[in-house]
């Protein structure tokens, strides 16, 4: 099985537009289980150092394994998706839990959600500000509330009624600073500052999603991350929200996206992929091929979709997306840059 295009990338007035895909192939052999991760698009003004690349590749691989590991061993699609992301969250690479960007008061707000394909069930968090695993804090939204989202000290208060689960732990706002995520927010501010027009968003890499198919034949999507770059006090994006940056069914697909959250709830971009597939059956890669290029704006994100054959796509028009994805039949495939 082939899952790989090569890149095509186009440069258009002061932005790069890549057009790439996993190619989403019909499998030469049956696929029993299959996981797909991103972590995160980026623009040309983020992109990654050779140093963070090659560290990166190797984050990928270790959070590709731990989903990986679960699925092969008979687990569940949404325990594959939530502890993938809770690996990439404790990694300070990734803008998810430790690495989260700062915003503009010098704080971190983090966001997650995560969605079961069975039965369409998902919870999400929004400006969660102590909760070492914003993705877990998520999944008891959904197991143990009647609610889908919730947010800021409401979610600050669930954590509480949720203490003493092995899942969640409390950390102070401090613990998800990094040196390289402050020493980029100063930049940022320096040159907002100085700005005498309008700047268009400079996607920071490193938002992180995964979508996981089990040997039940049951999807599950999820995503998690720190947000914008100097984002507005409050600002919630997409990640949270299902059908914008995260949805899943069992009758269509797994998706999770990345990139300028504005573009993807305006659009409910995750749920449009779902949607072309299951009202005008489109394949999964030309569901998101279609989202990415004749809904979106150009160079805004990037998705990762897998459908119930096992078949992926991965699709981004910004200058890059790190990726990776993993199957029964023993394909293991990580791209960082392009």
């Amino acid at each position: 099985m082939k899952y790989f295009r090569s890149a095509c990338v186009f440069l258009i007035p002061g932005l790069f537009r890549g057009i790439a895909a996993w190619a989403a192939e019909p499998p030469a052999e049956k696929v029993e289980y299959c996981i797909a991760l991103h972590g995160g698009a980026h623009s040309v003004e983020n992109r990654f150092t050779g140093e963070e690349e090659a560290q990166c590749r190797q984050s990928l691989a270790r959070a590709l394994e731990v989903g990986r590991k679960v699925l092969a061993e008979n687990g569940a699609a949404l325990d594959a998706v939530e502890k993938t992301i809770r690996a990439m969250e404790d990694d300070p690479l990734f803008n998810a839990g430790r690495g989260a960007v700062f915003n503009d008061l010098g704080k971190h707000e983090l966001d997650a959600s995560i969605m079961d394909g069975s039965a369409r069930q998902a919870g999400g968090v929004a400006i969660v500000a102590t909760v070492k695993n914003p993705i877990s804090l998520a999944r008891l939204v959904m197991i143990e509330t009647p609610h889908i989202l919730l947010s800021g000290e409401g979610a600050e208060k669930f954590a509480d009624e949720m203490r003493g689960r092995p899942s969640i732990e409390r950390v102070p706002n401090s613990y998800f600073d990094t040196e390289s995520r402050r020493k980029k927010w100063l930049e940022l501010r320096e040159k907002e500052a100085k700005k005498t027009t309008a700047m268009l968003p400079a996607l920071h890499p490193s938002t992180v999603g995964c979508v996981a198919l089990d040997k039940s034949g049951n999807l599950a999507a999820g995503t998690s991350t720190g947000g914008m770059n100097n984002k507005k006090w409050g600002r919630v994006g997409d990640s949270p929200i299902v059908g914008a940056g995260t949805y899943a069914d069992n009758a269509t697909c797994a998706v999770s996206g990345t990139g300028i959250g504005e573009e993807f709830i305006r659009n409910s971009s995750a749920f449009h992929v779902s949607a072309l597939m299951a009202y005008k059956q489109f394949t999964v890669d030309e569901a998101v091929r279609h989202v990415l290029e004749k809904v979106m704006k150009p160079g805004t994100g990037g998705i990762i979709a897998l459908d119930r054959t096992g078949r992926v796509s991965m699709r981004y028009t910004t200058f890059g997306m790190a990726r990776a994805v993993a199957d029964s039949t023993g394909k293991i495939e990580i791209e960082v840059s392009k």
